[in-house]
């Protein structure tokens, strides 16, 4: 068989095995292929995919995509709702049909979510030299453009001869399912090899499973941190995506409920505890509730459970401002379990950990005033958040009163998905979460162009949950116009394939979340909005609104289209539109709610900060008054040793 033959056919009898508990799961890792063809695979995957559907169309099914960036985005959607259990591979051409995946393999790998990346490269041989679309290096002539792939990628590989595939293929999968060094897994393949014959052993091409690790933890780690925790007064748990992807959400609360310590969440964490119960303080740090800062600020002790410590998480290192704070962080990664200079590292699984510590505490339990604080500032800002949600600003609403709308339109197992802009900031504060798998904000790359993409992947997620017995859940995405702009263009991927992908769509004229950190920092909104280029000044801040009609252009790719009008009833107008959608049939295809809103109405303050550094000198007013603003919050940072 050729090269990219034994490619497609080794990946179909690739299997995830995975326990939790005393349940045990098994399911293919790739259960399909993206690919965009060009020269480099249109003879190589192109022609090993339409040999494997001549056999058996559901060897390795096939899915067109409009943008290879898309495709991954599509592959990480799918990779985080399976937490990680399943994704899928990416073909591209030579130059740049695989070079537009640079996006996606950053997006992977700082989402620590697995993706397996086939860009095409050129002849191993040279024999054509240059080939069209290479680029030349004249001092090292071994370089493509597939090289820009290494530092994104935590496994990259070339598959130079034919006999490099078994080992490239191997330690591929080996990292694509680790689940402390998952990301992007690159491997390029020339188009001359993939097109070469190999004889491949029955041994290799035999179904193979992959078992995800779930390391214990150190008894001696266990001891250190239930004494730890035993001896503070004001304990704060911080949980992040760690604790869903060991699928450890209840062990988690009867660790919380046991002994009383409070849960806040990262943006990945989103989704531990409902976000009705009553140590749930919501989302913490720069995006987070006063609730969960206020907590933060006056903690002895930092649980951290699957975080990273991003900087919104520590609100750029102010969160935290006890002077004797430490800090126990679980974690699979041992970058993260060892962050902050911590005494009390423990690398493990996190579900394991949690049970064998909820058992050390034995009877620990937090005093009845720490409980109190709880209860009284969860109360604060769930005030907060239902007049947010309860205001009725006309004829634009603000973008608060959109999301509850939303919120409250949407069945529990539903799932939200967004990535970039204003919105994952306002939806990890105020966003009412009850289900494990029902929040799905991309915020570690934050990447404009995410959310359909992204969206659809987790609808194929829900798709093949439903095929096995799951719950039906719908995938509603909320999006910018921005956002919007950068690439819906797998709209019409959903359109060809029947998908029913809700999407709501948020005009606003501009980049609403840079325009506020702008105005915020000194700079008065300057190049946030769509408008007319004013010649006379070079500027684009002052002229006409430019005449974009988002809701016109999905319709013209076949995208059923519900417009929400500005007006006294435009939040139950566009509630009433989501209802409408989830009741549309499921082979429908794609649905856009097009709604508009006011960008200078902002969500209720977090009363925290992220540090966005000021000029020191200006002759703007404005700047000047941010830098003394900027300066006091400086004084606040710590270096956190704990």
């Amino acid at each position: 068989m050729s090269v990219a033959q034994a490619v497609v056919e080794f990946l179909s009898h690739q299997y995830t095995v995975d326990r939790v508990g005393a349940e045990e799961y098994r399911e293919r890792l790739i259960p399909g292929m993206f690919g965009i063809f060009g020269h480099g695979n249109v003879a190589g995957v192109g022609q090993a995919l339409k040999q494997a559907q001549a056999a058996d169309p559901s060897a390795m099914p096939y899915y067109q995509g409009r943008n290879e960036q898309a495709q991954v985005h599509q592959a990480v959607g799918y990779a985080r709702h399976t937490r990680r259990r399943a994704t899928f591979a990416v073909s591209a051409s030579v130059g740049p049909g695989s070079t537009n995946m640079l996006t996606g393999a950053a997006l992977a790998t700082t989402n620590r979510l697995p993706a397996l990346l086939l860009p095409s490269d050129i002849f191993a041989t040279r024999a054509a030299d240059p080939v069209l679309q290479q680029l030349e290096r004249p001092e090292a002539y071994d370089i493509s453009v597939n090289d820009a792939f290494r530092p994104l990628s935590k496994y990259f590989d070339r598959v130079s001869r034919p006999e490099q595939l078994y080992s490239a293929l191997l330690n591929g999968l080996r990292v694509l399912t680790d689940p402390a060094e998952t990301g992007a897994v690159t491997i390029a393949l020339p188009q001359d090899v993939q097109a070469e014959t190999i004889d491949v052993p029955l041994a290799f091409l035999e179904e193979r499973e992959w078992r995800i690790r779930r390391p214990e933890p150190e008894e001696d780690d266990i001891r250190r941190a239930a004494a730890a925790i035993a001896d503070a007064e004001r304990p704060l748990i911080i949980a992040g995506g760690g604790v869903l992807y060991s699928f450890a959400a209840e062990d988690l609360r009867a660790l919380a409920e046991a002994t009383g310590i409070p849960v806040g969440y990262t943006q990945a964490g989103v989704g531990s505890l409902p976000w009705d119960h009553a140590l749930c303080l919501g989302a913490i740090g720069s995006t987070g509730t006063t609730a969960a800062n206020a907590l933060a600020a006056r903690a002895d002790l930092i649980i951290g459970i699957g975080t990273r410590y991003e900087d919104f998480t520590t609100g750029s290192r102010t969160a935290f401002q006890d002077p004797s704070v430490r800090f126990i962080n679980i974690n699979i990664a041992a970058i993260d379990a060892y962050k902050h200079g911590t005494s009390l590292p423990i690398v493990a699984d996190a579900r394991k950990t949690l049970i064998k510590l909820t058992q050390a505490l034995g009877g620990y339990r937090v005093g009845t005033d720490l409980l109190a604080r709880v209860t009284a500032e969860k109360g604060r800002w769930d005030r907060t958040v239902d007049a947010a949600f309860g205001a009725r600003h006309t004829p634009l609403p603000s973008q608060n009163e959109i999301i509850g709308a939303t919120n409250g339109a949407m069945d529990e197992k539903d799932v939200v998905v967004c990535a970039a802009g204003s919105l994952p900031g306002d939806l990890h504060k105020m966003w009412r979460i009850k289900d494990t798998h029902g929040y799905h904000v991309e915020y570690a790359f934050s990447c404009m162009g995410y959310e359909i993409a992204g969206g659809l992947g987790v609808k194929r997620a829900t798709l093949a949950e439903r095929v096995a017995g799951g719950a039906q859940r719908d995938v509603v995405v909320m999006v910018g116009d921005g956002s919007y702009l950068m690439m819906h263009t797998e709209l019409v991927t959903a359109v060809a394939e029947r998908i029913k992908l809700i999407i709501v769509l948020i005009q606003n004229h501009g980049y609403a979340s840079i325009g506020s950190l702008s105005e915020s920092l000194g700079s008065q909104r300057y190049g946030t909005q769509y408008r007319y280029l004013d010649n006379d000044r070079h500027s684009f801040d002052e002229g006409e609104r430019l005449p974009i009609d988002l809701a016109t252009n999905a319709e013209s790719l076949g995208v059923t289209v519900f417009r929400v009008q500005p007006g006294d009833t435009v939040i139950a107008d566009l509630g009433d539109a989501v209802r409408r959608a989830k009741a549309a049939p499921e082979d429908g295809g794609p649905i856009l709610i097009y709604v508009e809103s006011d960008p200078l109405l902002d969500a209720p303050s977090s009363e925290s900060w992220w540090d966005v550094p000021v000029s020191a000198v200006s002759d703007l007013d404005s700047t000047r008054t941010a830098f003394i603003t900027y300066s006091d919050h400086k004084d606040r940072q710590r270096p956190l040793l704990g």
